[in-house]
């Protein structure tokens, strides 16, 4: 049974995909920061499977409790073959560089690039040793090309760096059944990150170009695909799963 660790995985996107990986029989570990009665709900959906289901707060924005995350992984389940960063902190509210406090700034990067570099120091050793490993960050439309976007400088900052580590550590870590991708979400909102692709049918999205919108099972689908052990040959490579909706320039 191959086990994944999911920061995030209570929730919106997160949510689909430890669902995802739990109907695929998988065993989970997901993160949760303060919403306690929505993680614990997600024993409630999945009653008969607890044993495969292990749940623990955490802010990835503190090492410590990255630290304890993967011990409490090992403990339990004794391996980790996929680490899916989902968590990665986010400010709503659009206002350009020079409004962003020092705070805000450092906690978008700690969030959202230094809590990749730091689970992966703790995984990755054990990725190695059972010669296989999945790896899956978050993006967005136009990381790839260093795109800047305005209104989430911080942010887009954090996740253009995320790209290039994203590569290295797929060169870098091939040799030992290791794949590194990054997901990169279009604009899903509200309930439908948890919602699935049949929700969606029939849902006029004049926004979006293929006309319906975007779901948390439209990431979660493509996740479980990635993590697949044929698919090997697919590593450092960016996905951007957006229905062809031009994220980044929304605001212009």
């Amino acid at each position: 049974m191959r086990h994944a660790i999911i920061t995030a995985g209570t929730k919106g996107l997160g949510r689909k995909v430890t669902e995802q990986l739990l109907n695929l029989n998988h065993s989970v570990t997901v993160t949760y920061r303060n919403d306690k009665e929505k993680a614990f709900a997600l024993l409630e959906e999945f009653p008969n499977d607890h044993e495969r289901i292990q749940l623990i707060q955490a802010d990835v924005t503190v090492l410590e409790d990255l630290d304890r995350l993967v011990e409490e992984t090992v403990e339990r389940f004794g391996r980790v073959d996929y680490l899916i960063n989902n968590a990665g902190p986010y400010i709503f509210k659009r206002k350009k560089l020079m409004d962003y406090t020092e705070d805000e700034w450092d906690t978008m990067i700690r969030g959202n690039l230094d809590a990749v570099f730091y689970l992966l120091k703790r995984t990755v050793p054990l990725m190695r040793k059972q010669n296989f490993g999945r790896i899956i960050n978050y993006g967005f439309q136009g990381a790839q090309s260093a795109s800047g976007w305005i209104y989430r400088s911080a942010f887009a900052a954090a996740k253009v760096g995320l790209v290039s580590l994203t590569k290295t550590v797929a060169y870098e870590e091939a040799e030992y059944g290791i794949t590194s991708n990054m997901i990169c979400p279009g604009n899903i909102v509200g309930d439908w990150k948890e919602a699935s692709i049949k929700d969606s049918r029939g849902m006029e999205d004049k926004e979006t170009p293929i006309g319906r919108p975007g779901t948390g099972e439209d990431i979660s689908r493509m996740i479980a695909f990635l993590c697949e052990e044929d698919s090997d040959m697919i590593t450092g490579t960016i996905y951007e799963v957006t229905g062809g909706l031009d994220v980044i320039h929304r605001h212009r």
